[in-house]
């Protein structure tokens, strides 16, 4: 009897250690919202009109609460006042314990008089000041990669040819240097 209590304390000292070593997995969140502006490249004809300022917010990962969207300039493709527009898209603030944050993000844009779409892929990245038990705000946020437009049926002439490019979206400003995970060789800056 007194082996078999020896071996169920020993049993149960293996284990109490066992789970006092174990690391901590959280990782920071972040959250962000707000404006970003963004500069379409390597665009033709109407397709080289298309810069623009959507409103988003998102917290950690998951799909953009999209609130505001306008075009720069009139262009046909997505012709203001003839066509609506509607735009969803997804983050992800992926955020280490030093702060940096990187992810990937999407954006679409359709105009539903027309059928056109643009599509926007890319990543998402910046700084952050949260911790593991708070949510911090993403700053100094920027967004690289490629964009894609395929013109609807009915599209105007001059939006008839699949035409893509690259970008860059900056978080409430017209320009930004990428930072984080996106790179600058992504995108040329206009």
């Amino acid at each position: 009897m007194r082996k078999l209590a020896i071996l169920f304390v020993l049993a149960l000292e293996i284990t109490v250690l066992g789970c006092g070593n174990s690391t901590p997995t959280q990782t920071p969140t972040t959250s962000t919202n707000g404006n970003w502006e963004s500069q379409l490249t390597s665009g033709t004809n109407q397709s080289s009109l298309l810069n623009f300022v959507v409103s988003f917010s998102v917290n950690n990962t998951g799909p953009l609460d999209i609130t505001g969207f306008s075009f720069f300039n009139q262009n046909a493709c997505f012709q203001t006042g003839l066509n609506v527009t509607t735009e969803s898209g997804t983050a992800s603030l992926s955020t280490n314990n030093a702060g940096t944050v990187s992810g990937p993000f999407t954006l679409t844009i359709n105009a539903t008089g027309t059928g056109t779409k643009m599509a926007l892929t890319g990543t998402i990245a910046g700084t952050s000041n949260g911790t593991t038990t708070t949510t911090g705000s993403l700053s100094s946020g920027s967004v690289v990669g490629t964009w894609t437009l395929t013109p609807g049926s009915t599209a105007d002439k001059s939006c008839t040819s699949v035409t893509n490019g690259t970008f860059i979206m900056c978080q409430g400003a017209a320009t930004c240097t990428p930072t984080g995970a996106a790179s600058v060789d992504a995108a040329e800056k206009p």
